[in-house]
């Protein structure tokens, strides 16, 4: 078997085609849009690159076949609660159904990450935001939701078998948005609702850039600390809603104010993955022209939770079920959606795992962030409980 470094146009089209290679055979697999693996990779769009850097391969078996890739890379800021050591990371791994290419890609990567003065690596997970690309599919293998990893169930084996150990679980809920909710919601809901301080809004387009500032300062105050600190600014919030902007659905965007201060959201989206699925990777002028005109006749049925939160202040009053509430009326009585999976929530924050379960949720899928000490005398440790 022969590694290649990725360092060219033909070597980077091969690593697109790998995923492609590897999954051809299975109905449950979403081609990514090729310009989304791309951008994590483009130092002019991955703003990460100011404060690191990656690498990637692509293996060939002996008759020159693609059998896997690999991809590896620091992040100065990249730091979980509780760590020990500077931690690297490798994503967008894939590989065929054998312990030898797999090891050979996981030394690789692993060779690269001690020559930055590593010396431990996560994986897989993003050179980038963790709503993406981010932990190893080892539950749940039915179509993946937009830029969330899918892989091959022999994956979880390449990996423990390599020495890799669950350093969090990654836990997905779903619902059927027709479900009533639980009465106590309905009986929390009552409570704020004559409450004058308190109001729940839906979000508008027309004042989009409010809503990304109201969301950066909830954020910065309920996710930041898990982030390493990582504050969000309010350009990047600006940003980001920008981004959304032409696939927002007005009517699955809320927020919650207490005397006109933003105090929680909740941000979905349509699952992007029901139209790109006909795409097969592609982006250009005419898969552009082909999603528009999907996006005009063919409803997706299923949205996306990508963030919940309330800032610390609020957090056990109640004052969610105001907000999933009202969201809740709207959803259920002025949409067609049928189904409504949340991104992933680590087992590390047992309150919002609650707040889901008690939404009535069932578990959809399982993902797995996996560590590697260098040391392996080192004593591991699991990602601390927060």
């Amino acid at each position: 078997m022969e590694l290649t470094p990725v360092t060219d146009a033909a070597t980077a089209k091969a690593f697109l085609e790998t995923a492609a290679v590897i999954n051809k055979d299975d109905p449950g697999w979403i081609q990514p849009l090729d310009k989304d693996v791309e951008a994590v990779f483009d130092p002019g769009k991955n703003k990460l690159f100011r404060q690191g850097s990656c690498a990637r391969w692509i293996l060939k078996d002996e008759e020159g076949r693609l059998a896997g890739r690999i991809a590896a890379f620091i992040n100065k800021k990249y730091r979980n609660k509780g760590d020990e050591q500077p931690t690297g990371g490798i994503g967008f791994f894939e590989c065929i159904n054998s312990p030898d290419a797999a090891a050979l890609l996981f030394d690789q990567a692993k060779a690269w990450l001690q020559e930055q003065g590593m010396e431990a690596m996560d994986g897989p997970i993003n050179f980038g935001e963790r709503l993406n690309w981010w932990g190893l599919l080892v539950e749940g293998f039915h179509e993946p939701l937009y830029c969330m990893n899918y892989n091959q169930p022999y994956y979880q084996t390449l990996f423990e078998e390599y020495g890799f150990r669950p350093f969090f679980n990654q836990i997905c809920f779903a619902l059927k948005v027709r479900n009533r909710l639980q009465d106590k919601f309905y009986e929390r809901h009552a409570r704020f609702a004559q409450d004058p301080d308190f109001s729940a809004r839906m979000i508008s387009k027309k004042e989009l850039d409010k809503y990304a500032l109201d969301f950066s300062t909830i954020y910065n105050k309920a996710w930041a600390s898990h982030q390493g600190g990582k504050n969000l600014e309010p350009r990047q919030a600006v940003q980001m809603f920008r981004q959304m902007k032409p696939v927002i659905d007005e009517r699955l965007v809320w927020f919650i104010y207490h005397k006109e201060q933003p105090i929680g959201c909740w941000l979905n989206l349509p699952d992007l993955n029901q139209w790109f699925k006909f795409l097969h990777g592609k982006f250009n002028l005419l898969a552009k022209l082909k999603f528009l005109y999907l996006k005009a006749t063919r409803k997706s049925k299923r949205y996306v939770g990508l963030v919940f939160g309330i800032v610390p202040e609020f957090q056990g009053t109640g004052v969610d079920a105001f907000m999933i509430v009202e969201g809740a009326n709207m959803m259920q009585q002025h949409t067609a959606y049928e189904d409504f999976e949340m991104q992933w929530i680590g087992d590390f924050n047992p309150k919002m795992i609650n707040i889901a379960e008690n939404l009535g949720t069932y578990r959809s899928r399982r993902l797995v962030t996996y560590r590697y000490l260098f040391d392996r005398s080192k004593p591991f440790k699991r990602h601390p409980m927060v």
